[in-house]
């Protein structure tokens, strides 16, 4: 390791400069001038005023207003300088050290991207997997209690007695071969023009106006109802807020703003109907909706008409566009709908004459 380097020393009385050699030593660095003179500058009364760049020569000071100083124009004696004396050149500035150290935080800052965007993509994800069947029923149903009054306050449903007793019919016959489970499904219908049906935590499906008059027969109200009852079975709704909650926690850990992550998780909570599921619950809820559908010995072609309605729709925006923001209706999922009907022609029980859905669905 090189220890002594050659510079220009200057004693802070006179513009001359001298020649110097600059030895690197543990206590200071020994100055010897080329009239003679040697003497030590210790490193705590040793001030760097000039590189701090990578290019610029080095300039060190001792003293006061009339400061001595020392110039090197190899930047390498500061690497020198951090070798010789670890411990007491902290106040020295290397501008290869800086480089290493900006490239070392940028690589601790990318790492951290890293593991949040991982934390993100999996492993909130998979957290609430695990949570969400844990969560006792009681605290869901009180949570979707909350959720209903923001959604759905009394004042805003349709209680019209003849459709509340067969939208309930039909909900009977659909949940009557399921096995046990916790739940107790029921249906509030919202008088309002949203084209949309959304599970909410502890068993209750929202449907709004618009969407019970999209429905042309039973048959496909009940498909809307067996995939959105499937969403509270198979605890997606649960699931899915829990990652909007983890999510928040995501936010206070990356930023710290506590104030700001409890309004994200405040609103993914009172906008139920703007959260949206996981291609593999999706699946999932059409794939059990389905199952249930037949087990009922419903038509299972409603929830395939109803879907295959609203894609033809595309150009409506106050009927489409709210429903398929939540609910991906595309061309391979109504495919692998009809490849779980199988054949037509199965079986089926009439829920209602199709004339008397029609009247009914306009009492709200």
């Amino acid at each position: 390791m090189q220890t002594d380097w050659e510079g220009f020393y200057l004693d802070g009385r006179t513009a001359a400069r001298q020649r110097a050699r600059a030895r690197l030593m543990r206590s200071g660095i020994e100055v010897s001038t080329e009239g003679g003179l040697t003497f030590l500058w210790p490193y705590d009364q040793v001030r760097q005023t000039q590189g701090f760049y990578a290019g610029e020569q080095v300039r060190l000071e001792k003293g006061g207003e009339l400061a001595e100083a020392l110039l090197i124009s190899d930047a390498a004696f500061l690497t020198a300088l951090h070798e010789v004396a670890p411990g007491l050149s902290t106040r020295f500035h290397d501008p290869a050290r800086r480089r290493t150290r900006v490239e070392l935080t940028l690589l601790a800052a990318l790492a951290v991207i890293g593991i949040a965007l991982a934390l993100y993509q999996w492993g909130i994800p998979l957290l609430a997997a695990f949570v969400a069947p844990r969560v006792p029923i009681a605290w869901e149903e009180r949570l979707g209690s909350s959720v209903i009054e923001q959604l759905a306050p009394p004042k805003k449903r349709c209680e019209d007695q003849e459709l509340r007793a067969a939208i309930d019919d039909v909900l009977k016959t659909l949940t009557a071969p399921l096995p046990s489970h916790p739940f107790t499904l029921r249906v509030i219908v919202v008088n309002d023009s949203l084209v949309n049906a959304l599970a909410v935590p502890g068993g209750s499906i929202v449907v709004f106006r618009g969407l019970l008059k999209r429905t042309r027969t039973p048959e496909e109200f009940a498909g809307v109802l067996a995939h959105e009852g499937q969403h509270v079975l198979q605890r997606h709704v649960m699931r899915a807020l829990l990652q909007h909650a983890s999510t928040g926690l995501l936010v206070v850990a990356l930023t710290g703003d506590v104030s700001g992550a409890m309004a994200y998780g405040l609103e993914a909570a009172r906008t139920l109907g703007t959260l949206q599921y996981s291609r593999v619950a999706e699946e999932e809820a059409d794939r059990e909706g389905m199952r249930m559908l037949l087990a009922a010995r419903v038509d299972p072609e409603g929830m395939i008409t109803f879907l295959e309605g609203l894609k033809r729709k595309e150009e409506d925006p106050e009927g489409f566009l709210r429903y398929l923001s939540t609910h991906p209706t595309t061309a391979d999922r109504i495919e692998r709908l009809r490849s779980l009907a199988g054949a037509p022609g199965r079986p089926s029980i009439k829920l209602l004459p199709d004339s008397d859905w029609t009247a009914l669905r306009e009492r709200c």
